[in-house]
Protein backbone atom coordinates (compact mmCIF):
# COMPACT_ATOMS: atom_id res chain seq x y z
CA UNK A 1 0.00 0.00 0.00
CA UNK A 2 1.50 3.56 -0.31
CA UNK A 3 1.94 5.46 2.50
CA UNK A 4 -0.61 8.40 1.36
CA UNK A 5 -2.66 9.44 -1.23
CA UNK A 6 -0.60 10.44 -4.08
CA UNK A 7 -1.48 12.92 -6.99
CA UNK A 8 0.48 11.77 -10.27
CA UNK A 9 0.82 14.43 -12.94
CA UNK A 10 2.09 13.26 -16.15
CA UNK A 11 2.55 15.99 -18.50
CA UNK A 12 2.40 14.58 -22.57
CA UNK A 13 0.56 12.02 -24.29
CA UNK A 14 3.30 10.34 -26.96
CA UNK A 15 5.34 7.39 -26.11
CA UNK A 16 6.73 8.22 -22.48
CA UNK A 17 3.34 9.76 -20.97
CA UNK A 18 1.18 7.30 -23.05
CA UNK A 19 3.54 4.33 -21.57
CA UNK A 20 3.91 5.29 -17.84
CA UNK A 21 0.33 6.10 -17.54
CA UNK A 22 -1.16 2.75 -18.63
CA UNK A 23 1.90 0.75 -16.38
CA UNK A 24 0.58 3.01 -13.85
CA UNK A 25 -2.89 2.15 -13.76
CA UNK A 26 -1.75 -0.87 -14.32
CA UNK A 27 0.34 -1.71 -11.52
CA UNK A 28 -1.66 0.88 -8.86
CA UNK A 29 -4.83 -0.97 -9.73
CA UNK A 30 -5.63 -1.41 -6.28
CA UNK A 31 -4.58 1.88 -5.08
CA UNK A 32 -6.65 3.88 -7.71
CA UNK A 33 -9.71 1.82 -6.92
CA UNK A 34 -9.06 2.54 -3.36
CA UNK A 35 -8.70 6.59 -4.09
CA UNK A 36 -5.37 6.50 -2.71
CA UNK A 37 -4.08 7.84 -5.99
CA UNK A 38 -4.65 10.13 -8.54
CA UNK A 39 -3.69 10.20 -12.32
CA UNK A 40 -3.87 13.19 -14.50
CA UNK A 41 -2.67 13.13 -18.18
CA UNK A 42 -2.15 16.33 -19.59
CA UNK A 43 -1.90 16.04 -23.52
CA UNK A 44 -2.76 18.79 -26.69
CA UNK A 45 -4.18 15.71 -28.44
CA UNK A 46 -6.68 13.11 -27.45
CA UNK A 47 -4.26 10.47 -29.30
CA UNK A 48 -0.60 8.78 -28.62
CA UNK A 49 0.73 8.78 -32.53
CA UNK A 50 2.63 5.58 -33.50
CA UNK A 51 5.12 7.72 -35.81
CA UNK A 52 7.02 4.90 -37.33
CA UNK A 53 3.59 4.23 -39.16
CA UNK A 54 3.51 8.11 -40.42
CA UNK A 55 4.99 7.23 -43.85
CA UNK A 56 2.77 4.06 -44.81
CA UNK A 57 -0.24 6.61 -43.96
CA UNK A 58 1.16 9.05 -45.86
CA UNK A 59 1.47 6.51 -49.05
CA UNK A 60 -1.84 5.33 -48.24
CA UNK A 61 -1.09 2.02 -46.96
CA UNK A 62 -2.57 2.57 -43.75
CA UNK A 63 -5.82 4.50 -42.44
CA UNK A 64 -4.12 7.61 -40.50
CA UNK A 65 -7.29 6.48 -37.24
CA UNK A 66 -5.68 3.42 -36.96
CA UNK A 67 -1.83 5.43 -37.04
CA UNK A 68 -3.05 6.93 -33.34
CA UNK A 69 -4.80 5.24 -30.30
CA UNK A 70 -7.34 7.21 -28.52
CA UNK A 71 -6.10 7.30 -24.69
CA UNK A 72 -9.49 8.05 -22.97
CA UNK A 73 -9.93 4.26 -23.99
CA UNK A 74 -6.34 2.90 -23.01
CA UNK A 75 -6.25 5.47 -19.98
CA UNK A 76 -9.78 4.30 -18.56
CA UNK A 77 -8.61 4.75 -15.15
CA UNK A 78 -6.60 8.21 -15.39
CA UNK A 79 -7.95 11.86 -16.02
CA UNK A 80 -7.07 12.99 -19.25
CA UNK A 81 -7.26 16.48 -19.78
CA UNK A 82 -6.72 17.94 -23.14
CA UNK A 83 -4.74 21.17 -23.25
CA UNK A 84 -1.24 22.33 -22.62
CA UNK A 85 1.14 22.83 -19.23
CA UNK A 86 2.69 26.46 -20.25
CA UNK A 87 4.83 26.00 -17.21
CA UNK A 88 5.99 24.18 -14.33
CA UNK A 89 6.58 25.67 -10.85
CA UNK A 90 8.20 22.23 -9.06
CA UNK A 91 9.65 24.28 -5.67
CA UNK A 92 5.26 24.49 -4.84
CA UNK A 93 4.72 21.58 -7.10
CA UNK A 94 2.19 23.24 -9.27
CA UNK A 95 2.03 23.67 -13.15
CA UNK A 96 0.04 26.05 -15.14
CA UNK A 97 -2.46 24.56 -17.53
CA UNK A 98 -4.25 25.93 -20.58
CA UNK A 99 -7.44 24.26 -22.16
CA UNK A 100 -10.35 24.88 -24.61
CA UNK A 101 -12.16 25.81 -21.75
CA UNK A 102 -9.86 28.39 -19.86
CA UNK A 103 -10.08 30.14 -23.40
CA UNK A 104 -13.57 30.42 -23.67
CA UNK A 105 -13.70 30.97 -19.62
CA UNK A 106 -11.59 33.92 -20.39
CA UNK A 107 -8.68 33.04 -18.01
CA UNK A 108 -5.34 32.61 -18.80
CA UNK A 109 -4.62 29.48 -17.07
CA UNK A 110 -5.45 26.66 -14.81
CA UNK A 111 -3.15 25.77 -11.88
CA UNK A 112 -2.87 22.15 -11.03
CA UNK A 113 -1.07 20.41 -7.65
CA UNK A 114 0.51 17.56 -7.94
CA UNK A 115 2.98 15.58 -5.85
CA UNK A 116 5.05 13.02 -8.58
CA UNK A 117 5.54 15.38 -11.42
CA UNK A 118 6.25 13.02 -15.25
CA UNK A 119 7.56 15.37 -17.83
CA UNK A 120 7.61 13.84 -21.01
CA UNK A 121 6.24 16.77 -23.40
CA UNK A 122 8.63 15.17 -26.14
CA UNK A 123 10.44 17.57 -28.93
CA UNK A 124 9.52 19.81 -32.09
CA UNK A 125 10.83 20.05 -35.24
CA UNK A 126 14.46 21.58 -35.67
CA UNK A 127 14.41 24.45 -37.82
CA UNK A 128 17.02 26.36 -38.65
CA UNK A 129 16.58 30.45 -40.01
CA UNK A 130 15.98 29.26 -43.79
CA UNK A 131 14.24 31.89 -45.71
CA UNK A 132 11.02 30.69 -46.84
CA UNK A 133 11.10 28.14 -44.65
CA UNK A 134 8.25 29.18 -42.55
CA UNK A 135 6.23 30.06 -45.50
CA UNK A 136 6.68 26.71 -47.68
CA UNK A 137 7.93 24.28 -45.88
CA UNK A 138 6.23 21.48 -44.65
CA UNK A 139 7.08 18.93 -41.20
CA UNK A 140 6.56 14.90 -41.16
CA UNK A 141 5.95 14.55 -37.39
CA UNK A 142 2.17 14.21 -37.05
CA UNK A 143 -0.20 12.12 -38.42
CA UNK A 144 -1.75 15.57 -39.94
CA UNK A 145 1.72 16.64 -41.63
CA UNK A 146 1.78 13.03 -43.07
CA UNK A 147 -1.84 12.81 -44.44
CA UNK A 148 -1.40 17.15 -45.61
CA UNK A 149 2.08 15.70 -47.12
CA UNK A 150 -0.04 12.98 -49.21
CA UNK A 151 -2.80 15.43 -50.21
CA UNK A 152 -0.12 17.70 -51.33
CA UNK A 153 1.78 15.74 -53.71
CA UNK A 154 -1.05 14.26 -55.34
CA UNK A 155 -2.61 17.57 -55.62
CA UNK A 156 0.97 18.68 -57.53
CA UNK A 157 0.71 16.22 -59.96
CA UNK A 158 -3.38 17.38 -60.85
CA UNK A 159 -1.31 20.62 -61.04
CA UNK A 160 1.34 19.40 -63.32
CA UNK A 161 -1.22 17.18 -65.45
CA UNK A 162 -3.68 20.17 -66.35
CA UNK A 163 -0.56 22.92 -67.15
CA UNK A 164 0.54 24.01 -70.32
CA UNK A 165 3.63 25.83 -68.72
CA UNK A 166 6.45 23.86 -68.34
CA UNK A 167 7.77 26.16 -65.57
CA UNK A 168 4.96 25.34 -63.24
CA UNK A 169 4.70 22.05 -64.71
CA UNK A 170 8.59 21.30 -63.85
CA UNK A 171 8.26 22.79 -59.95
CA UNK A 172 5.13 21.10 -59.47
CA UNK A 173 6.78 17.66 -59.93
CA UNK A 174 10.04 18.62 -58.24
CA UNK A 175 9.86 17.43 -54.38
CA UNK A 176 12.70 17.92 -52.02
CA UNK A 177 13.19 16.50 -48.64
CA UNK A 178 15.70 18.03 -46.16
CA UNK A 179 16.94 15.44 -43.59
CA UNK A 180 18.49 12.03 -44.00
CA UNK A 181 16.96 10.40 -40.96
CA UNK A 182 14.39 7.92 -40.90
CA UNK A 183 11.72 10.06 -40.66
CA UNK A 184 12.85 12.44 -44.38
CA UNK A 185 14.47 8.81 -45.96
CA UNK A 186 10.98 6.60 -45.25
CA UNK A 187 8.81 9.65 -46.21
CA UNK A 188 10.73 10.30 -49.31
CA UNK A 189 10.73 6.41 -50.33
CA UNK A 190 7.15 5.93 -49.65
CA UNK A 191 5.79 8.81 -51.23
CA UNK A 192 7.89 8.22 -54.40
CA UNK A 193 6.77 4.69 -54.53
CA UNK A 194 3.15 5.91 -54.15
CA UNK A 195 3.41 8.85 -56.65
CA UNK A 196 5.41 6.43 -58.93
CA UNK A 197 2.13 4.32 -58.76
CA UNK A 198 0.02 7.11 -58.94
CA UNK A 199 1.41 8.11 -62.95
CA UNK A 200 -0.21 5.48 -64.18
CA UNK A 201 -3.15 6.73 -64.10
CA UNK A 202 -2.52 9.98 -65.26
CA UNK A 203 -2.37 10.32 -69.35
CA UNK A 204 0.32 12.85 -69.75
CA UNK A 205 2.68 11.99 -66.72
CA UNK A 206 5.37 9.30 -66.44
CA UNK A 207 7.15 8.64 -63.29
CA UNK A 208 10.58 10.10 -65.09
CA UNK A 209 8.77 13.46 -65.66
CA UNK A 210 9.13 13.82 -61.24
CA UNK A 211 12.37 14.97 -59.52
CA UNK A 212 12.77 13.91 -56.00
CA UNK A 213 15.72 15.15 -54.08
CA UNK A 214 17.11 14.56 -50.40
CA UNK A 215 18.98 16.87 -49.26
CA UNK A 216 21.55 15.90 -46.20
CA UNK A 217 24.16 17.83 -44.52
CA UNK A 218 26.42 15.39 -42.93
CA UNK A 219 28.25 12.53 -45.14
CA UNK A 220 25.59 9.77 -44.83
CA UNK A 221 22.25 8.65 -44.62
CA UNK A 222 19.97 6.72 -42.43
CA UNK A 223 23.32 6.20 -39.15
CA UNK A 224 21.19 4.24 -36.93
CA UNK A 225 21.39 1.32 -39.35
CA UNK A 226 25.71 1.73 -39.73
CA UNK A 227 27.68 2.78 -42.52
CA UNK A 228 27.56 0.08 -44.75
CA UNK A 229 23.82 0.40 -45.09
CA UNK A 230 23.83 3.69 -45.15
CA UNK A 231 25.11 3.67 -48.72
CA UNK A 232 23.49 0.80 -49.90
CA UNK A 233 20.47 3.02 -49.30
CA UNK A 234 22.25 5.91 -51.07
CA UNK A 235 22.73 3.71 -53.87
CA UNK A 236 19.34 2.38 -54.14
CA UNK A 237 17.50 5.38 -53.92
CA UNK A 238 20.21 6.34 -56.45
CA UNK A 239 18.74 3.85 -58.79
CA UNK A 240 15.20 4.91 -58.44
CA UNK A 241 16.41 8.48 -59.71
CA UNK A 242 16.39 9.78 -56.36
CA UNK A 243 19.20 11.97 -56.38
CA UNK A 244 20.71 12.00 -52.68
CA UNK A 245 23.01 14.85 -52.19
CA UNK A 246 25.38 14.89 -48.94
CA UNK A 247 26.92 17.01 -47.29
CA UNK A 248 25.18 19.83 -48.67
CA UNK A 249 22.26 22.08 -47.03
CA UNK A 250 19.34 24.19 -47.72
CA UNK A 251 20.16 27.47 -47.79
CA UNK A 252 16.95 29.24 -48.88
CA UNK A 253 13.26 28.51 -50.61
CA UNK A 254 11.91 31.49 -50.87
CA UNK A 255 9.94 32.25 -53.74
CA UNK A 256 9.47 28.42 -53.71
CA UNK A 257 12.70 28.07 -55.00
CA UNK A 258 15.10 26.01 -53.07
CA UNK A 259 18.84 26.76 -52.98
CA UNK A 260 21.73 24.59 -52.14
CA UNK A 261 24.68 25.30 -50.59
CA UNK A 262 26.31 23.74 -53.53
CA UNK A 263 24.77 26.23 -55.84
CA UNK A 264 21.96 24.39 -57.47
CA UNK A 265 18.79 26.04 -57.74
CA UNK A 266 15.43 23.66 -57.85
CA UNK A 267 11.59 25.68 -58.48
CA UNK A 268 9.37 23.44 -56.31
CA UNK A 269 6.09 23.74 -54.72
CA UNK A 270 7.20 20.76 -52.39
CA UNK A 271 9.74 21.23 -49.33
CA UNK A 272 9.29 18.72 -47.14
CA UNK A 273 11.84 19.61 -42.99
CA UNK A 274 12.84 16.56 -41.57
CA UNK A 275 16.07 17.68 -40.24
CA UNK A 276 16.06 16.85 -36.78
CA UNK A 277 13.98 17.45 -33.36
CA UNK A 278 14.97 19.65 -30.55
CA UNK A 279 13.73 19.40 -27.23
CA UNK A 280 9.91 21.31 -26.37
CA UNK A 281 10.02 24.46 -25.51
CA UNK A 282 7.54 23.70 -22.47
CA UNK A 283 11.39 22.94 -20.61
CA UNK A 284 12.42 26.46 -20.58
CA UNK A 285 9.19 27.09 -18.36
CA UNK A 286 10.25 24.97 -15.61
CA UNK A 287 12.86 25.10 -12.70
CA UNK A 288 14.09 21.87 -13.58
CA UNK A 289 18.24 21.81 -14.00
CA UNK A 290 18.93 20.74 -18.05
CA UNK A 291 22.09 20.12 -20.02
CA UNK A 292 23.68 22.55 -22.75
CA UNK A 293 21.35 21.51 -25.03
CA UNK A 294 18.49 22.20 -23.11
CA UNK A 295 17.03 18.04 -22.11
CA UNK A 296 16.60 17.67 -18.83
CA UNK A 297 19.62 16.40 -16.19
CA UNK A 298 18.56 13.15 -15.82
CA UNK A 299 19.99 9.97 -13.45
CA UNK A 300 19.77 6.22 -14.89
CA UNK A 301 16.69 5.46 -12.26
CA UNK A 302 15.09 8.31 -14.28
CA UNK A 303 14.27 10.92 -11.67
CA UNK A 304 15.72 14.64 -12.37
CA UNK A 305 18.98 14.79 -11.17
CA UNK A 306 19.19 16.90 -7.77
CA UNK A 307 15.24 16.59 -7.84
CA UNK A 308 12.70 14.92 -5.80
CA UNK A 309 9.59 13.62 -7.09
CA UNK A 310 10.22 14.61 -10.60
CA UNK A 311 10.88 11.90 -13.60
CA UNK A 312 11.82 12.16 -17.37
CA UNK A 313 12.21 10.14 -20.08
CA UNK A 314 12.43 10.78 -24.11
CA UNK A 315 12.92 13.05 -26.18
CA UNK A 316 13.36 15.60 -23.11
CA UNK A 317 15.09 13.72 -21.04
CA UNK A 318 19.42 13.36 -21.14
CA UNK A 319 19.36 10.16 -19.76
CA UNK A 320 22.92 8.55 -18.88
CA UNK A 321 23.55 4.98 -20.99
CA UNK A 322 24.95 2.93 -18.64
CA UNK A 323 25.44 -0.01 -20.84
CA UNK A 324 27.75 2.27 -23.40
CA UNK A 325 31.62 1.52 -22.79
CA UNK A 326 32.00 5.51 -23.26
CA UNK A 327 31.28 7.08 -19.73
CA UNK A 328 28.99 10.20 -19.77
CA UNK A 329 27.16 8.95 -23.58
CA UNK A 330 23.13 9.71 -23.30
CA UNK A 331 20.65 7.35 -24.73
CA UNK A 332 19.53 8.37 -27.98
CA UNK A 333 15.92 10.46 -28.29
CA UNK A 334 14.10 7.90 -29.89
CA UNK A 335 11.06 5.38 -29.70
CA UNK A 336 12.35 2.28 -28.81
CA UNK A 337 14.17 3.70 -25.45
CA UNK A 338 11.18 5.60 -24.77
CA UNK A 339 8.93 2.63 -24.71
CA UNK A 340 11.35 0.97 -22.54
CA UNK A 341 12.13 3.92 -20.14
CA UNK A 342 8.34 4.36 -19.64
CA UNK A 343 8.13 0.93 -18.56
CA UNK A 344 11.12 1.87 -16.03
CA UNK A 345 9.82 5.02 -14.94
CA UNK A 346 6.45 3.87 -14.04
CA UNK A 347 7.36 0.79 -12.04
CA UNK A 348 10.24 3.30 -10.21
CA UNK A 349 7.14 5.71 -9.53
CA UNK A 350 5.53 2.51 -8.02
CA UNK A 351 8.40 1.44 -6.19
CA UNK A 352 8.60 5.36 -4.51
CA UNK A 353 5.22 5.96 -3.03
CA UNK A 354 5.51 1.86 -1.92
CA UNK A 355 8.93 2.95 -0.17
CA UNK A 356 11.20 0.35 -2.14
CA UNK A 357 14.07 0.76 -4.29
CA UNK A 358 14.36 2.00 -7.41
CA UNK A 359 15.25 0.28 -10.74
CA UNK A 360 18.25 1.39 -12.89
CA UNK A 361 17.72 1.97 -16.55
CA UNK A 362 19.72 -0.18 -18.65
CA UNK A 363 18.78 -1.16 -22.63
CA UNK A 364 20.94 -3.01 -25.00
CA UNK A 365 20.78 -1.56 -28.68
CA UNK A 366 19.04 -4.50 -30.32
CA UNK A 367 18.88 -2.72 -33.92
CA UNK A 368 17.25 -0.49 -36.18
CA UNK A 369 15.13 -0.87 -39.71
CA UNK A 370 13.70 1.58 -42.27
CA UNK A 371 11.41 1.02 -44.80
CA UNK A 372 12.40 2.08 -48.47
CA UNK A 373 8.66 1.44 -49.94
CA UNK A 374 6.50 -1.06 -50.92
CA UNK A 375 8.99 -4.59 -50.45
CA UNK A 376 11.96 -2.22 -50.18
CA UNK A 377 14.42 -2.14 -47.22
CA UNK A 378 16.88 -2.03 -44.89
CA UNK A 379 17.86 -3.32 -41.53
CA UNK A 380 20.26 -4.05 -38.61
CA UNK A 381 18.99 -6.21 -36.08
CA UNK A 382 21.26 -8.43 -33.55
CA UNK A 383 23.91 -7.36 -35.83
CA UNK A 384 22.92 -8.97 -39.03
CA UNK A 385 22.28 -6.78 -42.28
CA UNK A 386 19.15 -7.51 -44.03
CA UNK A 387 17.79 -5.74 -47.13
CA UNK A 388 15.48 -5.32 -49.52
CA UNK A 389 12.46 -7.28 -49.02
CA UNK A 390 13.62 -9.57 -45.84
CA UNK A 391 14.33 -5.74 -44.18
CA UNK A 392 10.85 -4.64 -45.12
CA UNK A 393 9.14 -7.69 -43.87
CA UNK A 394 11.22 -7.21 -40.73
CA UNK A 395 10.26 -3.89 -40.65
CA UNK A 396 6.64 -4.76 -40.79
CA UNK A 397 6.95 -7.08 -37.92
CA UNK A 398 8.56 -4.91 -35.86
CA UNK A 399 6.33 -2.52 -35.49
CA UNK A 400 3.11 -4.38 -35.78
CA UNK A 401 4.63 -6.14 -32.33
CA UNK A 402 5.24 -2.70 -31.54
CA UNK A 403 2.07 -0.77 -31.93
CA UNK A 404 0.13 -0.49 -28.95
CA UNK A 405 -3.15 -2.43 -28.28
CA UNK A 406 -4.54 -5.25 -29.86
CA UNK A 407 -7.37 -3.30 -31.77
CA UNK A 408 -4.76 -1.47 -33.66
CA UNK A 409 -2.63 -4.32 -34.46
CA UNK A 410 -5.34 -5.99 -35.80
CA UNK A 411 -6.50 -3.00 -37.79
CA UNK A 412 -3.05 -2.41 -39.49
CA UNK A 413 -2.95 -6.25 -40.29
CA UNK A 414 -6.01 -6.48 -42.05
CA UNK A 415 -5.01 -2.95 -43.76
CA UNK A 416 -1.60 -4.65 -44.97
CA UNK A 417 -3.80 -7.68 -46.26
CA UNK A 418 -6.59 -5.77 -48.11
CA UNK A 419 -3.49 -3.69 -49.58
CA UNK A 420 -1.94 -6.97 -50.67
CA UNK A 421 -5.09 -7.85 -52.33
CA UNK A 422 -6.56 -4.50 -53.78
CA UNK A 423 -4.96 -1.64 -55.71
CA UNK A 424 -3.21 1.00 -53.97
CA UNK A 425 -5.84 4.83 -52.99
CA UNK A 426 -4.91 7.55 -55.01
CA UNK A 427 -7.36 10.16 -54.17
CA UNK A 428 -6.49 13.31 -52.06
CA UNK A 429 -8.62 14.37 -49.96
CA UNK A 430 -7.45 18.25 -49.16
CA UNK A 431 -11.11 19.46 -48.47
CA UNK A 432 -10.57 18.05 -45.52
CA UNK A 433 -8.18 20.65 -44.38
CA UNK A 434 -10.99 23.67 -45.21
CA UNK A 435 -13.87 21.58 -44.84
CA UNK A 436 -16.69 24.79 -44.41
CA UNK A 437 -15.13 27.26 -47.21
CA UNK A 438 -17.51 26.07 -49.76
CA UNK A 439 -20.52 26.24 -47.82
CA UNK A 440 -18.64 29.82 -46.21
CA UNK A 441 -18.90 30.83 -50.35
CA UNK A 442 -22.11 29.39 -51.07
CA UNK A 443 -23.62 31.57 -47.87
CA UNK A 444 -22.22 34.57 -49.78
CA UNK A 445 -18.78 34.14 -47.83
CA UNK A 446 -14.94 35.92 -49.47
CA UNK A 447 -13.65 33.60 -52.38
CA UNK A 448 -10.22 32.39 -51.09
CA UNK A 449 -7.59 35.04 -51.35
CA UNK A 450 -4.57 32.30 -51.79
CA UNK A 451 -3.60 29.12 -52.45
CA UNK A 452 -3.61 27.96 -48.96
CA UNK A 453 -6.96 28.73 -48.78
CA UNK A 454 -8.17 26.99 -51.52
CA UNK A 455 -11.68 25.36 -50.82
CA UNK A 456 -10.33 22.03 -52.86
CA UNK A 457 -6.84 21.38 -51.48
CA UNK A 458 -3.73 22.61 -49.84
CA UNK A 459 -1.34 23.56 -52.18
Amino acid sequence: MVKERARILVVGGGYVGMYTALRLQRKLKAELRRGEVDITVVTPDPYMTYQPFLPEAAAGSISPRHVVVPLRRLLDRCHVLIGEVTSVDHAVRTAAVTTLATAEEGRTAELIGYDELVLAPGSVSRTLPVPGLAEYGIGFKTVEEAIGLRNHVIEQMDIASSTRDPAVRDAALTFVFVGGGYAGVEALGELEDMARYAARYYHNLRPEDMKWILVEASDRILPEVGPEMGRYTVTQLRRRNIQVLLETRLESCAGRVAVLSDGQRFPTRTVVWTAGVKPHPLLDATDLPRTGRGRLRCTDRLTVDGTEHAWAAGDAAAVPDVTAPEPGTETAPNAQHAVRQAKVLGDNIVHTLRGEPLQTYAHKYVGSVASLGLHKGVAQVYGRKLKGYPAWFMHRVYHLSRVPTVNRKARVLAEWTLAGLFKREIVSLGSLEHPRAEFELAAGGKPPHSPSDDPKGSS
